[in-house]
Parts: structure tokens; C-alpha cells; sequence
């Protein structure tokens, strides 16, 4: 992602191409890259580090005492994460792993409480922006998991896909099979399942992770 790019995501809005570098000092920023299946922050570390992807994609998820993983979001480029837990200095209770090779901007918010300066305080309010947006974009997931057949899980979610603005109802998904289960909360051998009666009574369509759905 170049830096022309990286300044029009929310995080930056209202910072000028020529302060920038100033912004990222304050932010003490680094990048680092990561392999696939690399953990970015681990559950139960206490973090004063956020994150921006800069390239490839991270997963949101829980893991519980058994071993029993939970999907909680998919972040590709451009995206934020870990900004809660880097500003209240909470323990995590979540694991950010990344899905494929992937280049992570890692900015510590230790300056911003104590920062007077203006770019500490359009960086303060950009982040309670991305925060809130995020908090609506993962109450989805109440809606997805919220029905009791897995077949009501996947229209709820595949529905949610669809590209605001256009009719098409064809698109991509960031999950695999395994991953579409966990985020469901299901198991993968019924979604699966469900999936295939779905396609055979006309109401999608799809290929691995490409999904088109069909007529009322």
C-alpha cells in the first residue's frame, strides 16, 4: 500500500500528505512483515501497538479452553485492528493471525493521551471514528449466528456480501470452508452439507470461496 493510499483510510483522514511523516513519528511507527499463519498479537498480552495492513489480510478469532476457535472477523488491506485493546491496555481476548503473507504498520498510541499537538488529536478522534464503525460492523455477526439452522446463518451472511450500490449478486468471500464454519459457528461437515442442498435448490451458486446467489 503506498503512502498516497494509506493517507485516504480512516485512520489518517484529515492529515496532509507533507505531515505525515511527522504523524508517524508520534505513532512511532514500524512495519513488519508476517508469514501466513503467524500470529500478529496474541490473547492475553497487554499491547500499546495497533495495526494497519498494509498488505494481505488478518483473522480475528478465539480460541477457548478446548481448543474450540471462534472467527470473529477477516481485515484486509487498509484496515485497522487491535485499537481497543492498544488504547485501554486490556488484555487481549482475542488472537490476530495472519491469513497470508502479509506487511502489518504497527503504531503505538502511548503519545496520544499526553500529545497537545493537532495530529494527536485527529488521530485520537479518527480512531473513535473506526471504532465505532467496526463495533456496527462485527454486531452483524449477532444477526448471522443468530438463527437456529445453519441454513439461516448462510443466507444472513452471504446476503451481507452483496456489494453496496450494485444489483450484482456475485462476489468473493474471505473464508475457506473451515473458516465459514467457525465464523458460523457451526459444524463444517453440515455447512458443507448445506451449502450443497442450497446450490441444488437454485439458491446459489458457487465455486471455493466465489459465491453468486440466485432467484427469489
Amino acid at each position: 500500500m503506498e503512502k498516497k493510499a494509506l493517507l485516504k483510510t480512516p485512520l489518517f483522514s484529515g492529515i496532509k500528505e507533507d505531515d505525515f511523516q511527522s504523524v508517524l513519528k508520534l505513532l512511532n511507527a514500524t512495519e513488519r512483515p508476517y508469514t501466513k499463519g503467524e500470529t500478529v498479537f496474541h490473547s492475553g498480552s497487554v499491547i500499546n501497538q495497533l495495526g494497519i495492513i498494509l498488505e494481505g489480510r488478518v483473522q480475528i478469532e478465539s480460541t477457548d479452553f478446548w481448543g474450540n476457535k471462534t472467527i470473529l472477523d477477516s481485515l484486509g488491506e487498509g484496515k485497522v485492528f487491535a485499537e481497543t485493546y492498544a488504547l485501554t491496555k486490556v488484555p487481549l481476548m482475542v488472537d490476530v493471525t495472519a491469513t497470508q503473507e502479509s506487511k502489518i504498520l504497527l503504531l503505538q498510541t502511548d503519545n496520544l493521551g499526553s500529545a497537545k499537538d493537532e495530529f494527536s488529536h485527529i488521530i485520537t478522534k479518527n480512531l473513535l471514528t473506526v471504532s465505532m464503525k467496526k463495533n456496527l460492523h462485527l454486531s452483524q455477526r449477532i444477526f448471522h449466528t443468530s438463527s437456529k439452522t445453519i441454513r439461516g446463518r448462510l443466507l444472513s451472511y452471504l446476503s451481507s456480501q452483496i456489494p453496496r450500490g450494485t444489483p450484482n449478486a456475485e462476489f468473493d468471500i474471505p473464508y475457506d470452508r473451515q473458516q465459514l464454519a467457525d465464523y458460523l459457528e457451526v459444524d463444517r461437515s453440515a455447512l458443507s452439507a448445506e451449502l450443497s442442498k442450497m446450490k441444488a435448490d437454485g439458491i446459489i451458486d458457487y465455486w471455493k470461496n466465489h459465491f453468486k446467489l440466485l432467484g427469489r
